[in-house]
């Protein structure tokens, strides 16, 4: 997964600003933006999947919280001071490092004449173990989807064209056992940025610890089939960009309002304030946050009869309502979550702790939005948030002008794969087809399970003829992976209709027009693209 260098350098001088202010000024407050801009640069790396730097940041926010909830007096004692220094250098040099690696990499989904041009190579991996045929299966599913896989034994040394933040799979069971942490740790030295995955692993306690302890960032357990395998390393490439997290500020102090407000805002969290508590429905309704931060005692309103007042309302039934307040008695605080409530932070409040609970709490929310809104199969959105993510799409488009185009896909004699392999074969055929559209296709453009075997795709900006190559780019590849089953493996191959804007004005016409040109294409010879205008 890849962030941009100059995202990267700029969080990398925002730690550096914060660090040199406290050097500067070495008071509480300075060092509370201190910690908040450390968590901050902690969080990104997360979400980012930076794995080594991300190690790094968090070894420096355990140090500096621990620091903070101390009774330590500022400036910091001379050895403290020196070991954090330490830190955020090394720290610094890691992220410069990094943004270099990373700074001639294109963002594959930024361009579309990139797709038209052939495969994509999403990402190198290295399978490290003895024997090389017993991962000839899975180095072949990683090229389907444009992954270049090599192998290596335990004794080579890796070459310098392996990069510095390779994808590392190790089969750690040719090596005795007393061996693999050595092993790990000579890795993780020299790939600091790398990815370490451990295959095949015992499912027992000790030897998980013994290799996540030298060094792994995950493991995969024995018995794991080759496509589940496959998906975990495509959703470790994959970059995900969401929709800033949004919070509503209920309270009515302008002072503890607006630092609550420069708290999120270090944690990249997009906030509004409302002073007055009657404000808050409106508030809601144009803002739509994903949590309420909700002060207990305000003027004309008590933050349990607001919280109370939200719950009326259905659309918001479901909103993490997090209440702040000095109040310390355990049996207020408990009716207060009874009443509506979802977790209660006492003031004065740790900032840091404040923006693990608000990202913690959001995070379960979108997850729980997103068991509604997407397929459960394929992760891409399911039939009905597809046709309202289209209609949106359509309204842009027509604002702005150009051209939009519409397909349908469907997998040719799907009913023959399942009756012939079963039906979890056909699940593993639809994830192989969704895997497969979401690395070549824009993250601009719409991807849908519309229904069974069949796919929705929005093209914002696309005509017929460049739909028409890309699809077809598409049909191509997907023809070319060899799905296995207990047997051994099968082809399968996809059709597709193509539908635009403004030829057809709305998107039920859109959908339409391309199901009926998808249907001239199965009824042709399928595995073909038709497109309506030619």
């Amino acid at each position: 997964m890849l962030c941009s260098p100059e995202e990267l350098l700029q969080k990398n001088q925002a730690l550096s600003n914060a660090w040199e202010r406290y050097r500067a000024t070495p008071t509480f407050e300075s060092f509370v933006e201190l910690a908040v801009s450390i968590n901050s640069f902690t969080e990104f790396l997360i979400d980012k999947g930076i794995t080594a730097l991300h190690h790094a940041s968090h070894q420096l926010e355990q140090v500096t919280l621990t620091l903070f909830n101390k009774d330590v007096g500022h400036p910091l004692p001379q050895d403290a001071l020196n070991d954090l220094n330490e830190r955020v250098l090394a720290l610094s040099r890691m992220a410069e490092t990094h943004a270099a690696v990373t700074a001639g990499m294109a963002d594959r989904r930024q361009n579309l004449d990139h797709i038209t041009t052939g495969a994509l190579q999403s990402g190198q991996a290295w399978l490290i173990g003895h024997d090389p045929s017993a991962w000839a299966d899975l180095k072949a599913q990683l090229g389907y989807f444009g992954m270049q896989a090599s192998f290596a034994t335990w004794g080579e040394t890796l070459p310098d064209t392996a990069g510095v933040a390779p994808l590392l799979l190790l089969d750690l069971r040719s090596l005795p056992e007393a061996e693999w942490c050595g092993r790990i740790q000579a890795l993780r030295q020299r790939f600091a940025m790398g990815q370490l995955i451990s295959l095949c692993m015992p499912s027992d306690f000790e030897r998980l610890q013994q290799a996540l302890r030298g060094g792994c960032d995950s493991c995969l357990l024995e018995g794991m089939p080759t496509h589940a395998i496959v998906e975990h390393i495509l959703e470790l490439n994959e970059r995900h960009e969401q929709e800033a997290f949004r919070v509503l500020i209920v309270e009515d102090s302008k002072t503890a309002s607006h630092l609550i407000h420069r708290t999120l805002q270090e944690n990249q969290i997009v906030s509004e304030i409302v002073n007055d508590p009657r404000q808050t429905l409106n508030a809601l309704k144009h803002f739509n946050p994903d949590l309420i931060l909700m002060d207990m005692y305000m003027p004309n309103c008590t933050g349990v009869e607001a919280a109370r007042i939200i719950r009326q309302h259905d659309e918001f039934l479901s909103t993490p309502i997090v209440y702040l307040s000095g109040e310390t008695n355990v049996a207020l605080q408990v009716d207060a979550m009874r009443l509506g409530g979802d977790h209660f932070l006492t003031k004065p409040f740790n900032p840091v702790f404040l923006n693990a609970i608000v990202k913690s709490k959001i995070e379960r929310y979108r997850a729980l939005r997103r068991t509604m809104y997407n397929d459960s199969l394929t992760g891409l959105l399911n039939h009905s948030s597809g046709k309202n993510t289209l209609d949106m799409l359509l309204s842009h488009v027509a604002h702005e002008g150009g051209f939009l185009s519409v397909v349908m896909m469907d997998i040719d004699h799907f009913k023959q794969v399942n009756d012939s392999y079963g039906h979890p074969v056909g699940d593993q055929v639809i994830r192989s087809l969704s895997w497969l559209l979401k690395q070549r296709l824009r993250k601009q453009d719409v991807i849908c399970r519309y229904g069974g075997e069949e796919f929705l795709i929005a093209l914002p900006h696309t005509d017929a003829e460049q739909a028409f190559v890309i699809m077809d780019r598409i049909r191509q590849d997907f023809s070319q992976i060899r799905h296995p089953h207990s047997g051994g493996h099968f082809s399968a191959t996809v059709s597709g209709g193509i539908a635009t804007y403004p030829l057809y004005q709305n998107s039920d016409s859109l959908i339409k027009a391309a199901d009926e040109a998808l249907y001239l294409a199965k009824r042709t010879s399928r595995n073909c693209i038709h497109a309506d205008e030619f």
